[in-house]
């Protein structure tokens, strides 16, 4: 968008948008952004925030007073919620501490199966709960079918072949799947109503205490250093949420 944005502005008409990843806005120099410290999705902070949510469009639509730029502000506050202990919140399903042995692609992917089998049931209910809406479907795999893909990438990194064949990029087939799977994690701890739960609450479960995130987190310690293209270019940004990255070697 801010390439675009330059682009706009070129015909004489004024552009303002919301930066999630200020280094981005940093390097693409947008006529204007407001750099918010935000999830990634959540470009006005909170959901059900309305009041919080009109001062940060106010905020991003008050750039446009600038006539030159780049001009890029900082958002100061973060959202509702994001530095309140909750109590009482707690994912429906116990898990067994993640796997340690990250080398061994067996066991990987059968404690992979094993949270989804788990979750399976509160999965089902929270979708019931949202008319059915669900955020997994990007990968147009069925969550059993993922971990074996997850797992080998783990042990056997850029070797590991396409799901898809020449279809889809290996790369690209990962970032599909992983979404998929954070998404089917997720909707699945939210579905029993404990009180308000948070992001951080979220993320702190799905990276520090499932499989699935200590596989997320070792895939992306190797994609770091990697010299392929594709999961280069992912690896900074794409991976781990910002939250989280005190989990991976490069932080």
């Amino acid at each position: 968008m801010g390439g675009l944005a330059h682009y706009l502005e070129d015909e004489g008409i004024p552009t303002t948008q919301i930066a999630l990843i200020r280094k981005h806005a940093e390097e693409i120099k947008p006529p204007r952004a407001l750099a918010v410290p935000f999830e990634l999705g959540r470009p006005l902070g909170a959901p059900n925030e309305p009041e919080f949510q009109r001062r940060v469009l106010r905020d991003c639509l008050d750039l446009l007073e600038r006539e030159s730029g780049p001009v890029l502000e900082d958002f100061p506050d973060d959202p509702p919620g994001a530095d309140v202990e909750q109590e009482g919140w707690a994912c429906p399903v116990n898990f067994a501490a993640p796997v340690e042995n990250v080398s061994d692609q067996e066991l990987l992917e059968q404690t992979l199966l094993q949270e989804i089998a788990l979750l399976k049931p509160w999965y089902e209910e929270s979708k019931q709960s949202r008319g059915g809406r669900t955020n997994y479907g990007i990968s147009g795999k069925a969550p059993e079918e993922i971990p074996a893909f997850l797992a080998s990438l783990v042990v056997n990194r850029e070797d590991t072949p396409s799901p898809f064949g020449d279809e889809k990029p290996v790369h690209l087939a990962f970032k599909q799947m992983a979404d998929d799977m954070r998404y089917y994690y997720m909707e699945s701890a939210i579905a029993r109503p404990d009180g308000r739960v948070t992001d951080v609450d979220i993320g702190n479960w799905l990276w520090g205490e499932t499989t699935l995130g200590k596989v997320l987190v070792e895939i992306r310690n190797w994609a770091m250093e990697s010299e392929h293209p594709g999961f280069k270019a992912l690896a900074p940004t794409a991976m781990v949420p910002t939250h989280q990255r005190h989990r991976t070697i490069h932080g």
